[in-house]
């Protein structure tokens, strides 16, 4: 945290510097683009396969064929979860929430896209359907399902309260994961990853810059939808602080399960759709 009173005097410049306008780091003119005109038929005649409850404070996993679409359904009351992304073959290849936070921008909707780690980096999944995009951001500069928070995790709880708490998270998602593949907690807890907090409504304050959160806008039947580009396996954790209007990590938030559906278009509905290859860079010089 920068420091509430400067130890150095601002040089005689100073505003000249602070006044240079800002440069976007990663241009996104030239960003494969989702055929968004192809997923919005597609989505007009979809089979539900299958669904998966995630109880509160519990995590579940899930798996999505390349082609398929998955939601993420507020079914009893407001609450949030952290979600984690798999290729089904290969867990190596996980959600890079840093690398989509700096193509797409903090928070996620309709459109954007999420990106895989080194050296596959490739498009996982597009989001295609939104209930909550009428929120936008509001006046304290917050907005929902962001791509900044780690996910909550029994270590960071450790530091700041000194207590042990065993549903954080970090720590469902490495249950649900070792459960569903059958590996030992120790082989879990390395892939589990950074999320993308679905439902959850944050930002930065605009004074100290430092990451908050409010009671999440989602209500019962709002979901979040996917469009898998390869196939998957995801993690979903119904996060223990429920809407996130006052904490997380402890008992004392109402909580909620949350639903994943599982639905398949119909034959010939995605036409001219392919899985993306491993990136380029990558088949090029087998880092």
């Amino acid at each position: 945290m920068k420091p509430s009173k400067p130890e150095n005097p601002a040089p005689t410049d100073a505003q000249n510097r602070r006044s240079l306008k800002p440069v976007i780091c990663y241009p996104t003119e030239t960003l494969p683009k989702p055929d968004m005109a192809v997923l919005a038929q597609a989505r007009l005649d979809m089979t539900l396969i299958d669904t998966v409850i995630v109880p509160p404070r519990d995590a579940a996993c899930f798996e999505v064929p390349a082609g398929h679409f998955f939601r993420i359904v507020s079914v009893e009351g407001p609450q949030v979860g952290d979600l984690n992304l798999w290729n089904a073959a290969d867990l190596n290849e996980r959600f890079y929430s840093g690398k989509t936070r700096a193509l797409h921008g903090t928070h996620l909707s309709t459109g954007d896209r999420m990106w895989s780690s080194f050296p596959a980096m490739r498009v996982m999944a597009t989001i295609s359907y939104d209930t909550l995009d009428w929120y936008g951001w509001d006046s304290d500069g917050g907005s929902v399902h962001d791509v900044i928070g780690t996910r909550c995790d029994p270590y960071s709880n450790d530091v700041l309260t000194g207590v042990d708490y065993h549903y954080c998270c970090h720590s469902n998602l490495t249950r649900a994961l070792a459960d569903h593949q059958k590996m030992d907690l120790a082989a879990a807890e390395g892939l589990v990853h950074d999320v993308c907090n679905v439902f959850m409504l944050t930002g930065f304050t605009l004074d100290t810059k430092q990451y908050f959160m409010k009671a999440s806008p989602v209500r019962p039947g709002d979901y979040l939808e996917f469009f898998a580009e390869i196939d998957l396996l995801g993690g979903l954790s119904a996060c223990p602080g429920g809407d996130c209007s006052s904490g997380h990590s402890s008992d004392a938030a109402k909580c909620y399960p949350l639903q994943v559906e599982i639905w398949k278009p119909a034959v010939g509905a995605l036409k001219g759709w392919q899985s993306p290859a491993l990136n380029g860079y990558s088949r090029g010089h087998g880092v």
